[in-house]
């Protein structure tokens, strides 16, 4: 089954939720150590964080496009990272990072950073449907950079 993502503004994502968004910012800055400490900061509960931490991330777009990290569980199978690129690179997005874990119990961690440039605008079609549907491709994580 595919994931489908929608692009809405602020202003109508619900408060719990933009929540969860500046949770993870104070986590990935380090300014706290844990979910419950940044949670009580930010004011939501660590099980409202836990139901939404996977489904928002904050999405910038950039001047020179839109640069977006994937973050892939990926089986380790011969093969499986060369179709993700061929489909990253297809669609037209320059790779900027790329960054693998050990595989571990037949299971490896994918990051890629991409730029979406001038005329690759419609990211879902391009690349995360087709990304999601792979077969190797266990769990894909989208999140917002701004810059380089």
């Amino acid at each position: 089954m595919s994931t489908e993502y929608y692009l809405i503004r602020k202003n109508a994502v619900p408060e719990v939720l933009q929540k969860v968004v500046e949770v993870n910012k104070l986590l990935e800055s380090g300014q706290v150590r844990t979910v419950g400490e940044a949670a009580s900061r930010i004011g939501i509960s660590r099980s409202s964080y836990y139901k939404f931490k996977d489904d928002i991330q904050e999405f910038h777009d950039s001047i020179a496009g839109k640069t977006l990290t994937l973050t892939m569980d990926i089986n380790d199978e011969q093969g499986v990272l060369c179709d993700i690129l061929k489909i990253i690179a297809d669609g037209g997005a320059n790779i900027l990072t790329i960054h693998q874990s050990i595989p571990m119990s037949g299971i490896a961690n994918v990051s890629i950073s991409v730029q979406i440039i001038g005329g690759t605008d419609n990211v879902s079609n391009m690349m995360l449907d087709s990304l999601e549907r792979l077969p190797g491709v266990r769990k894909l994580r989208i999140t917002g950079r701004q810059g380089f």
